[in-house]
């Protein structure tokens, strides 16, 4: 990873880390899967508008409809369980969950992707975080509903494996082909339509939305699911997907120190020494590969 790429992605996993609170935030105002499906479904406006100004072409290249549509169903996925995670969960505990993908996305891409193959010292940062990760879950009395909390720890989990399946899709089926913008397109395309109609079974849409609300909408549809995600696709196209992953373990960091700040969120030993582990983690993934 060179000087300007581990420069884009701490800005990046910044976006991402704070992205946490926001939902948070806009959960108090919207039905989470509902929520998420209105983010999808703005997302598709934002990302048609860039491509009509910078004159990228929409359209399906020939072949890549299936892997199209399996990229936004893993997207869908994806996103409803972390809506749900965040409201049963602080976003200090979901952040540590969550941002396991890497761990998930290396176990995978070691056996599914060619040039992606694990080395010992990989495998000890996978270790490492994945024991800041089992720490987070194994202490169930910060979630805001206590021990019911497992619920939000297990959709955090499972939003991370699904979230590993998104590079894994990228570069391993048709859809690689296709350029970033419409990798993003049929992400939010499928997902979008998806995502309302899971929400018919999650109680009211509308809970005591705010301007506050209106905001975080705001900043999650242009800055997060626009921007960064296709700056994020755009990076997958240059460097190996497991590097470009591993720093995501950067955003738990600013989770919970916005989690802390914005929300008063407890900052315990167990939260920080999760994250010291997944630091740790961090560190030898980038450096996996050396022998």
């Amino acid at each position: 990873m060179d000087a300007t790429g581990t420069a884009i992605l701490i800005a990046i996993s910044a976006v991402l880390g704070m992205n946490q609170v926001a939902i948070k935030i806009t959960n108090e105002g919207l039905q989470p899967v509902f929520w998420a499906g209105l983010r999808s479904a703005g997302t598709i406006i934002c990302v048609l508008l860039w491509m009509f100004l910078t004159g990228k072409r929409v359209g399906i290249e020939k072949g890549t409809a299936l892997a199209g549509i399996l990229l936004g169903l893993v997207f869908a996925a994806e996103f409803l369980l972390l809506f749900v995670a965040l409201d049963f969960s602080t976003v200090g505990r979901v952040s540590i969950i969550f941002y396991s993908m890497p761990v998930w996305l290396t176990l995978l891409a070691h056996f599914l992707l060619p040039r992606e193959r694990m080395t010992w010292r990989l495998a000890a940062g996978l270790v490492l975080a994945m024991a800041g990760v089992a720490w987070a879950i194994a202490d169930s009395t910060e979630g805001y509903f206590g021990r019911s909390s497992l619920t939000g720890d297990l959709c955090a989990l499972g939003a991370a494996i699904a979230w590993a399946g998104i590079p894994l899709c990228a570069q391993g089926t048709a859809i690689k082909r296709v350029i970033p913008e419409m990798q993003l397109m049929w992400q939010v395309v499928v997902s979008a339509p998806i995502l309302i109609a899971a929400s018919l079974f999650f109680g009211p849409w509308i809970r005591d939305i705010a301007p506050i609300h209106y905001l975080s909408m705001l900043f999650q549809i242009v800055f997060v699911t626009t921007a960064t995600f296709l700056i994020w696709f755009r990076m997958l196209t240059i460097y190996p997907a497991s590097g470009v992953a591993s720093f995501s373990f950067l955003s738990p960091l600013v989770g919970v120190l916005f989690g802390w700040l914005i929300l008063k969120e407890p900052l315990t030993i167990s939260v920080v020494g999760a994250l010291v582990l997944v630091c740790a983690g961090l560190v030898l993934i980038n450096r996996g590969g050396e022998q």
